[in-house]
């Protein structure tokens, strides 16, 4: 019941699963297209016995916009219900969530890895910026994150109207074409 066989299938004979309660958006699938091209696929993606994704859904997305024609899988066991198909979804997902972070560790290595040339944004840590306290010197290394809005305008005057007021309110903001 719990064989595990790695398999390399054709992606296009795999189906993203249509109630995947896990969304992605282009950051984040942004950040998986940098991992995969970076690393290659170190973690095969959870099928069912017919082709459908349960553990996976943005590493096959991220895979095909990079042209990937092929993907390795493992197959959850035959005799696995609906019911336990999902509880592995979402346990696979939840699980990650609960992880904590320590914020030392992570904030030495995310320095180590940008004085060392690695480009932070690629792998998911574009939003945050080190800072020490400066009365301590054994004080950890935290990060601050920015908070973010994006709002969509429906012509370049909307944009260049709202730019200006959020401008005049002392806000920091930029203004982006997708």
């Amino acid at each position: 019941m719990n064989d595990l066989r790695i398999e390399k299938v054709a992606i296009e004979s795999l189906t993203l699963d249509p109630t995947n309660a896990r969304k992605h958006d282009t950051k984040n699938l942004n950040a998986i297209a940098s991992s995969l091209e970076k690393f290659g696929l170190r973690t095969p993606i959870v099928v069912t016995p017919d082709s459908i994704v349960v553990a996976g859904n943005g590493r096959l997305e991220a895979a095909k916009s990079l042209g990937w024609t092929e993907i390795t899988i493992a197959r959850t066991p035959v005799g696995w219900t609906w019911d336990q198909i999902k509880a592995f979804a979402i346990a696979d997902n939840r699980t990650a969530e609960l992880a904590e972070w320590d914020d030392k560790i992570l904030a030495e290595q995310l320095l180590e890895l940008d004085a060392n040339g690695w480009e932070l944004a690629e792998i998911g840590f574009d939003n945050l910026e080190p800072s020490m306290e400066e009365d301590d010197n054994t004080a950890p290394l935290e990060f601050q994150t920015k908070y973010e809005i994006v709002v969509e305008c429906i012509d370049e005057i909307q944009q260049r109207t709202l730019l200006d007021q959020f401008n005049d309110q002392g806000l920091k903001v930029r203004a982006t074409v997708l």
